[in-house]
């Protein structure tokens, strides 16, 4: 009897190693699929086709790998294209201008962080069409960070406070990337290979913008040339007539 049980004790062990190698297996190549991946914490993160999201994450205390379901919204999702849908650019034109924050330096940020979609959730954690960190989303008052209206709203307005303490959009966006304790430490933008990559993706997106919007001035301008300026008509006056009258004296008219 004790030689069975030992047997059966081992093989339960066997079992249960077995198990957990799997699921760090498909972890470890769910993590290298992942175009979203952020060195800092290991984990990743897909979007199922009835709009829940699947994370895997090693627990820090027990090292076990830990499988959640996180629920996104029953709206259906934006594409994931280069161009937002209309609802979208709307929702960033109300709040940029609300914000006074420039709305194609808003779509440079939604393109690099999520690519318009208001689902991705990336291995940290952050959420939504501007990925918003949990703690961050709630400190701005957001409650669903997958509805496009309080996601953007909330991330411009942070966009917002971070250029009003940096007077700089570097700065700002490293900050919005790596947190403002790390731009405080380093005092310019963090070390961070992520990081510096953030930065120059969305400045290359903005000034493209920028340059397009410039080009496109451009050619409605040549289109449609100003019609040439017209000199002003020249006043109209009532031709005088002479006239004597029956005592010989000379009167002036005009005539109707």
């Amino acid at each position: 009897m004790m030689i069975a049980y030992v047997a059966q004790a081992s093989s339960g062990i066997a079992l249960t190693n077995k198990i957990v190698y799997i699921c760090f297996i498909i972890a470890t190549m769910m993590l290298a699929a992942s175009p979203d991946v952020r060195a800092a914490e290991a984990g990743t993160a897909e979007l199922k086709a009835d709009r829940t999201a699947i994370v895997v994450r090693a627990d820090p205390r027990t090292g076990k790998l830990i499988r959640s379901v996180i629920a996104a919204p029953a709206a259906p999702p934006a594409t994931t294209g280069a161009k937002p849908q209309p609802q979208i650019s709307e929702i960033v034109e109300k709040a940029a201008k609300a914000h006074d924050v420039d709305p194609l330096l808003v779509h440079s940020v939604i393109k690099v962080e999520s690519n318009y979609n208001p689902y991705a959730i990336s291995s940290k954690g952050a959420e939504g069409l501007m990925q918003l960190a949990p703690g961050t989303a709630r400190m701005l008052g957001v409650t669903n960070s997958f509805d496009p209206q309080q996601n953007i709203e909330a991330g411009v307005k942070y966009l917002k406070y971070l250029q009003g303490i940096y007077k700089d959009d570097q700065l700002a966006l490293a900050a919005y990337n790596a947190g403002p304790g790390a731009v405080e430490k380093y005092k310019q933008i963090p070390p961070y290979r992520e990081t510096q990559n953030y930065v120059k993706q969305v400045g290359k997106q903005y000034s493209n913008a920028r340059a397009a919007v410039k080009t496109k001035a451009e050619a409605e301008k040549k289109a449609d040339p100003a019609p040439p300026a017209q000199a002003p008509p020249k006043p109209e006056y009532s031709k005088l007539e002479k006239f004597v009258d029956e005592n010989g004296r000379l009167y002036l008219r005009t005539s109707q």
